[in-house]
């Protein structure tokens, strides 16, 4: 089973403490669970954690939370070496992608040198739903602002555009986020885009934007483009609560 169209669910949220584990599902990765529509069997996820190095302490964490909440998981690693023969086929078996935040410059570069940025765009063509959170939201537009270089943050412009827009996370918790994504936006540097609160994400079927949705009240989504003067305009969107 797939998603009836290719689907991205692009999110400053989706996990919480768990009460007995590290971390359990929250609202947002339960939407993309269901937007994958799997019925009869457990949906199958596949946990990518490249922007934190293949971190195995937060990858045992997210398998815990699968395991918890009834799904097959499995994961994709790339340090020393990819975990699987086939990342294409590794992806296409599952129903969900979900990427872990950390560096998305990182990401991306690993991504490239091992193919992995191909694979992802057959998978969303094949319907399966791609999810994730900061850089795991990042990565699926033209770029974002990101901390992958320090504490001041930076651009990048380079993710994987299966989208055409910009994207910008953590747009209410972290100070720097907001202004330098107006920024960029407003001199041309990104395209417009979209941005989420923590606890806040958009979905894409296809290369269009659907909806807004969020996990936590007044967590709020944004449309941020260029004026003709070159300042940025901003309009918080119709966000419905999960």
């Amino acid at each position: 089973m797939s998603a009836d169209a290719p689907t991205i669910l692009a999110t400053s949220g989706g996990f919480r403490e768990g009460r007995r584990t590290r971390r359990e599902f929250s609202a947002l990765t339960e939407y993309a669970i269901d937007l994958a529509g799997v019925t009869g069997r457990a949906p199958r996820v596949c946990f990518v954690a490249t922007a934190l190095g293949d971190n195995p302490t937060v990858l045992h964490w997210l398998t815990e939370a699968a395991q918890v909440r009834g799904l097959s998981a499995s994961h994709l690693t790339l340090f020393p070496m990819p975990n699987v023969d086939d990342i294409s086929a590794q992806l296409l078996d599952h129903d969900v992608v979900c990427v872990f935040g950390g560096s998305v410059a990182g990401l991306l570069a690993m991504w490239r040198l091992h193919g992995v940025d191909v694979a992802m765009r057959a998978a969303w063509q094949a319907g399966v739903v791609l999810t994730g959170i900061s850089a795991g939201s990042i990565c699926w537009h033209v770029g974002g602002t990101t901390d992958s270089f320090g504490p001041d943050l930076r651009p990048v412009t380079d993710g994987l555009a299966l989208v055409p827009y910009s994207n910008g996370v953590h747009y209410d918790s972290e100070e720097q986020r907001r202004p330098l994504l107006q920024r960029l936006i407003a001199d041309g540097t990104l395209p417009p885009g979209f941005a989420t609160d923590d606890g806040a994400g958009v979905l894409y079927r296809g290369t269009e934007f659907v909806e807004a949705v969020c996990e936590r009240d007044r967590a709020g989504a944004y449309f941020v483009s260029a004026t003709e003067n070159r300042t940025a305009e901003e309009v918080r969107l119709e966000t419905r609560r999960l």
